[in-house]
């Protein structure tokens, strides 16, 4: 009898361990040696993070370090172009390896997966119709009913309107060239984004019809996100970088599309 009580013990006890034993953890980097290839997820749009060009291969500052951490693999590289509302949840459910589109660090996001350390600091800055150009000359002066703001849906440059220029008319849109594009045609009054893109739309399309205050007024980290409980794919990323950013690898990548305006005529 104490016999078979000793057992039974033993097997409640190990079923017990069981279910309360969290998963294993991931192996993504077993997984992209056995594929031969890193899955990038990313929304192509977001000059000069990524884009298409004229051949409609995607480009940009994401796609070169992500191009560098593949050949560091020594694999090759597939881009997966996904809508920016269901992107989180295509790496959640295994469609690519990692996020690096220019993703921000929030608390929510950091809910759902692991950031690496951030690769760039950037923040919000705000494009305004030329009419308004010495009137308003902080993101404070618009915060009244009779301004029309615009961002792009599900970005901190939704977030920060919604928190820090409340009373503002908010106009909400699927991207961000067409929220840009309701302030250079006068459509709106202001658009607020990450300063890197507003900087170009600026000089571009914008150039001209709007006004640049380009002092960020929020403090944004962008990072590669990958899924939760894999703690070796985050030390790889994070060494891969530190590499990166003390070999010269990420200063010629950063040369290229934040202080030369070159790339710009192969852009759709």
């Amino acid at each position: 009898m104490k016999r078979a009580i000793v057992v039974l013990f033993t097997v409640l006890a190990g079923t017990a361990l069981l279910a309360g034993a969290p998963a294993l953890a991931e192996d993504v980097l077993s997984d992209i040696g056995k594929r031969g290839k890193l899955l990038v997820g990313m929304e192509a749009g977001y000059l000069p993070f990524e884009m298409r060009n004229k051949q409609g291969r995607m480009v940009g500052f994401d796609v070169d370090l992500m191009k560098a951490a593949a050949r560091a693999m020594e694999v090759e590289v597939e881009f997966v172009n996904t809508a920016w509302d269901g992107i989180i949840p295509a790496l959640l459910t295994r469609k690519f390896d990692l996020i690096a589109s220019g993703m921000t660090i929030t608390q929510s996001r950091n809910l759902k997966v692991n950031f690496a350390d951030p690769y760039i600091i950037v923040g919000q800055t705000i494009l305004l119709r030329n009419g308004l150009k010495g009137k308003v000359k902080s993101y404070r002066d618009l915060n009244a009913p009779r301004y029309r703001i615009t961002s792009k849906l599900g970005t901190t440059g939704e977030q920060a309107v919604k928190r820090m220029i409340p009373r503002a008319k908010y106009l909400s849109f699927e991207t961000e060239q067409e929220a840009v594009l309701e302030v250079i045609n006068g459509r709106a009054d202001g658009f607020v984004y990450d300063f890197p893109f507003n900087a170009i739309m600026a000089t571009t399309k914008g150039k001209g019809k709007v006004v640049h205050l380009d002092e960020p007024f929020t403090f944004e980290p962008l990072a590669w996100a990958v899924r939760r409980g894999d703690p070796d794919f985050l030390n790889w990323l994070n060494n891969f970088m530190r590499q990166a950013k003390n070999d010269g690898t990420y200063a010629r990548i950063y040369a290229k599309w934040f202080e030369s305006d070159a790339w710009q005529k192969d852009i759709q």
